[in-house]
């Protein structure tokens, strides 16, 4: 992936990692189109950046996602780069019955959307030059959280899906993903908080700088995501496991 010289579309980039993301890319010259449902938000990560702008978007309403990509197309044909980011979580006790309205709508976000997203945007993305699929997972994709069991169920997923795009593609355009590990922000409760959340910034700045110094890498995986995404490989996915349920 190029560091500048991008039209650049994310989607869950009015807060969080997206947001991160976003302004180190607007930083290095980049234009960049930032999309999430809060107009408010979106207007914030905007304000003082020219070379930036935003859609609203509901990434579960397929609908919204045709409507918006046909737009981007049309107001920005330059673009080449598509940054799945948008994702919800939510803490869940599997072993009781319960309203399952959220988990529901977790897939939607953190897969489906990513699916939809690509469907509608990849066509235009193999003609564009220097193109590529950025998608946002996460280490519970490959150890999972006990206490949130549908989100890492959707992010190990997307990392199936992911490789296989990847595969069927062949790098036109390049399939990147990124590989967060617990990072200080709002998707759950307490994360900010947490003595085991990475600060966002330093996240954000170790992505950069990995993007920057391996532009043909399939996967960015900062230190501190390492233990999860190499788990399997050494033997460590229940012991993982174990320790994270002795915290829930």
């Amino acid at each position: 992936m190029n560091t500048v010289g991008n039209t650049i579309f994310i989607t869950g980039g009015s807060s969080g990692i997206g947001q991160a993301l976003a302004h180190r890319w607007h930083d290095l010259g980049n234009t960049v189109i930032v999309a999430g449902r809060r107009c408010s938000a979106l207007q914030e990560t905007i304000e003082g950046r020219p070379s930036m702008a935003f859609y609203e978007l509901d990434i579960t309403d397929p609908d919204a996602i045709a409507t918006v990509a046909r737009r981007l197309i049309a107001e920005h044909p330059d673009l080449n780069v598509l940054v799945n980011c948008a994702g919800i979580s939510g803490v869940e006790d599997p072993t009781i019955a319960r309203d399952l309205s959220r988990t529901e709508r977790m897939i939607e976000t953190n897969l489906l959307g990513p699916i939809r997203m690509v469907d509608a945007l990849v066509e235009h993305l193999k003609d564009r030059p220097a193109a590529a699929i950025v998608m946002v997972s996460s280490g519970t994709g490959f150890v999972p959280y006990p206490g949130a069991p549908t989100y890492s169920a959707s992010k190990a997923a997307l990392h199936s899906y992911t490789v296989s795009l990847r595969a069927r593609l062949r790098n036109v355009p390049q399939v990147i993903e990124i590989i967060p590990p617990q990072v200080a922000t709002d998707l759950l409760e307490g994360l900010k908080d947490s003595p085991f959340s990475v600060p966002l910034a330093k996240f954000a700045d170790d992505v950069m700088a990995q993007l920057i110094a391996h532009p043909s890498a399939d996967e960015i995986v900062v230190d501190e995501v390492k233990p999860f995404r190499f788990a399997e490989r050494d033997g460590k996915v229940d012991e993982i496991v174990r320790d994270m349920l002795a915290g829930t």
